[in-house]
């Protein structure tokens, strides 16, 4: 599925990333279990082997380059979708215990079959954000909280930094273009910092992670419903 070990190893290269024999296999089964789910559910409108290479997997792994995420960490990947970017990191890091959360069942069905396929052990959460946050068991558990979504930073804040430990990061994975500014605010009164952003060049696309530190615990109120948070954010 995936284009030969020496391509993808030099693509990995070319961003600075390295990768072995035993992780392309495991990317390449990814890949084409992906391409095959994806004729009955939809999970991506990527689906060229390259494309899926650079856009979903080498642009997942790329966050461990700009986020010093420690050994053991644990990380809740919140809209997780098809499993991006915390199955990537655990393919490159098995050592990092992740957390996959999604409110549709069929695509938590997929993450299920695709992590028993490539021997990942995972956490499964059929949810909501703005719900789970709210749960003891989940509430400020986690070193890292993460999402690759094109919702402004305002409001993935609020669904994604109660989730947060203080002392750990929410990571906000974001397109050129997409909406950062304004979002101090509401990062501050959920209990964050912005601490840094980096921007980096996928093939052609610019890229931005920003690194959301947790100072202080999240208010109780936050987050509130769905409804609340679209209408008006923080």
């Amino acid at each position: 599925m995936l284009p030969e070990l020496e391509i993808c190893h030099a693509e990995f290269k070319k961003y600075g990333l390295d990768l072995t024999e035993e992780q392309y296999r495991k990317f390449d089964k990814y890949a084409e279990f992906l391409v095959e789910y994806n004729k009955n559910v939809n999970l991506t409108a990527i689906t060229e082997p390259k494309e899926i290479l650079v856009k979903h997997f080498i642009d997942s792994v790329l966050l461990s380059k700009y986020a010093d995420i420690s050994e053991n960490s644990s990380l809740i990947d919140v809209g997780t979708g098809a499993g991006f970017p915390s199955i990537p990191l655990k393919i490159m890091r098995n050592d990092i215990k992740i957390t996959l959360l999604d409110s549709l069942a069929k695509r938590i069905a997929f993450l299920e079959k695709l992590c028993d396929m490539l021997e990942i052990e995972a956490e499964f959460i059929h949810g909501r954000a703005e719900d789970n946050a709210r749960m003891a068991e989940y509430r400020e558990k986690f070193d890292f909280s993460c999402a690759r979504a094109v919702a402004n930073l305002s409001v993935l804040s609020e669904y994604c930094i109660p989730f947060v430990k203080v002392g750990g990061y929410f990571l906000s994975m974001k397109g050129r273009g997409d909406d950062i500014d304004g979002a101090e605010n509401a990062v501050k009164i959920l209990g964050g910092e912005i601490s840094s952003i980096a921007e980096y060049t996928l093939e052609s696309d610019t890229r931005k992670i920003v690194l959301v530190n947790k100072i202080s615990q999240t208010p109780t109120k936050y987050p509130r419903n769905s409804g609340q948070i679209k209408k008006k954010s923080l």
